[in-house]
């Protein structure tokens, strides 16, 4: 059940013997899927990404999954993924690392490592992942495939290992905007949107918006180079910048963390990797106050109206690390540019290294397929 031939990548945590089929027919007819192992699948082993739940096999599919099978799509088994989705390296104490077809010896970005890298080598033709910080996009980034973090509450999260549900989403992933639009359509249960660059005003990002967490975010310049492509497209490029929120919001993220894990953390803290474990011992001292003032701030943040219809900026604005790197170190820098946009609740498609936001998914998608359309 685990193994495959040409999963030279180690993207692949269960490679099933019989895929899962549902419908014969729909949007997704015969398109090949891998399900990320922190999303539950119906008498399929779901580890989580985790040695704790290495043997854990649901009884009831997550509604995501359901939905891709009654349209068509063939699941051929659940991809490999950090540890309970919470790091940024496709790195896992327990499965592996995941490798980099695009990159070799670069990371694969996590948490949604398997899925970006089995579509970049081949394996399959889409991939179901999950996004709480950065975790579609970064993978997407780096494999140089396409990904989109749906507006938060477009898309089912039931059945799916929670880490921050103030900010967890589930989002498509493919080898082209078309197929990730497909996806999102199914997903989302709402109709593939027109391509749409015409006339619209990009925000071109240079800095990532400070999160009063008392750290310099990250500035590129690397956005520049997309803006002849849109203008030629009919968009009209502004330079822009993105307010931050009032308040450190971090303490929310762990304040929820924490509370994901409760029935196993601390009491099976041996249990855990070292990465997330030092992240979890830190959740668990924080402070009251300063999560009541993150959700204030947070829920003030969430009323911003966007000056322009949507935003360009880099995924990625540093040099990728190596795969092997010290997850800790590089956390911060490598999300900058991605992880705002789930404090926002907001949508953002990769398309490689390109980055699309705005509040809504179709404004993404409609812009990405204008992109690749030409």
């Amino acid at each position: 059940m685990s193994g495959h031939p040409d999963d030279r990548w180690n993207a692949v945590l269960t490679w099933l013997d019989e895929p899962l089929r549902g419908a014969t027919s729909g949007l997704l007819e015969g398109r090949t899927l891998l399900v990320k192992d922190l999303i539950d699948t119906a008498g399929v082993r779901t580890t989580y990404g985790s040695r704790i739940y290495a043997d854990h096999v649901p009884a009831r599919s997550a509604t995501v999954v359901d939905r891709v099978l009654a349209a068509g799509a063939v699941v051929l088994g659940k991809a490999n993924l950090v540890e309970f989705a919470w790091g940024v390296l496709g790195t896992n104490p327990w499965y592996g690392t995941v490798r980099n077809p695009a990159r070799p010896g670069a990371t694969t970005g996590g948490s949604s490592s398997g899925n970006a890298a089995a579509i970049a080598g081949g394996l399959c033709d889409l991939g179901i992942g999950t996004d709480t910080g950065c975790s579609v996009r970064l993978p997407s980034a780096a494999c140089e495939t396409v990904g989109l973090k749906t507006r938060l509450g477009n898309v089912p999260i039931d059945g799916v290992f929670p880490l921050c549900p103030s900010f967890d989403t589930v989002g498509p992933m493919g080898r082209t905007v078309s197929d990730v639009a497909a996806l999102w359509s199914v997903l989302a249960g709402r109709p593939v949107p027109e391509p749409a660059l015409q006339g619209r005003t990009v925000g071109l990002l240079r800095r990532a918006p400070n999160l009063a967490d008392g750290r310099e975010t990250e500035s590129s310049d690397a956005a520049e180079a997309w803006v002849g492509r849109l203008e030629a497209l009919g968009a009209r490029v502004v330079e822009a910048t993105m307010p931050g929120p009032s308040a450190n919001t971090w303490p929310v993220f762990e304040h929820e963390a924490a509370r994901s894990h409760a029935a196993t953390f601390p009491s099976r803290a041996d249990e855990y990797g070292d990465v997330i474990r030092a992240k979890l011992d830190a959740a668990q001292r924080v402070s009251p106050d300063a999560v009541t003032d993150g959700y204030r701030a947070l829920l003030e943040w969430r009323q911003l109206v966007p000056e322009v219809d949507l935003y360009v900026s880099p995924c990625v604005a540093i040099e990728w690390p190596p795969e092997d790197a010290d997850e800790p170190e590089v956390r911060l820098p490598l999300s900058s540019f991605m992880r705002w946009v789930n404090l926002l609740g907001w949508s953002a498609l990769a398309i490689g290294n390109l980055q699309l936001i705005a509040p809504a998914d179709e404004t993404v998608l409609a812009a990405g397929l204008a992109w690749e359309r030409g």
